[in-house]
């Protein structure tokens, strides 16, 4: 059965998982905030996840991330769940794989919902729901010559 909506702007759009990728090139914030333009919504979501100098008491010298060939069907399940649990207009989620620098964008995610409080749920579950559970790995390279792997994302 079809949801009941007072306003014809209320109606679901088509595909609300506007744009989900694991890329190794650089991430654009502009570009994840316009996928999830949508008139419809009141409230817009985003997270920026960058890579910092320290870790654990320790300065970090490198940092890369890596993949299981599974992760990006992985994100869309998660997306997927997002979308089913809460009133999502639009979600993006974008994820660099590769050598990256201090201060490089690791990871982007933004939800629009018709609500601010809406969007920022569904944004803190859709980035920990990434993190827990999509097979994304970060290798830290530090300043004394250690080395640390740390589990999805």
């Amino acid at each position: 059965m079809a949801p009941i909506h007072d306003h014809p702007g209320e109606q679901t759009a088509q595909d609300p998982i506007r744009l989900l990728e694991i890329r190794d090139t650089p991430l654009s914030v502009d570009e994840i905030f316009r996928a999830v333009g949508d008139d419809a919504a009141g409230g817009t979501a985003l997270f920026v996840g960058t890579v910092r100098n320290h870790d654990g008491g320790q300065d970090v010298g490198a940092l890369g991330y890596s993949c299981h060939p599974s992760a990006q069907d992985e994100m869309r399940r998660v997306a997927e769940k997002v979308v089913a649990d809460y009133p999502v207009r639009a979600l993006a989620a974008v994820h660099r794989v590769g050598e990256l620098a201090v201060g490089d964008l690791a990871v982007v995610v933004a939800v629009s919902c018709p609500h601010r409080a809406e969007a920022f749920a569904a944004c803190r579950k859709l980035i920990d729901d990434l993190k827990h559970e999509v097979p994304i790995w970060k290798h830290q390279r530090f300043s004394d010559g250690t080395e640390e792997w740390v589990g999805a994302c």
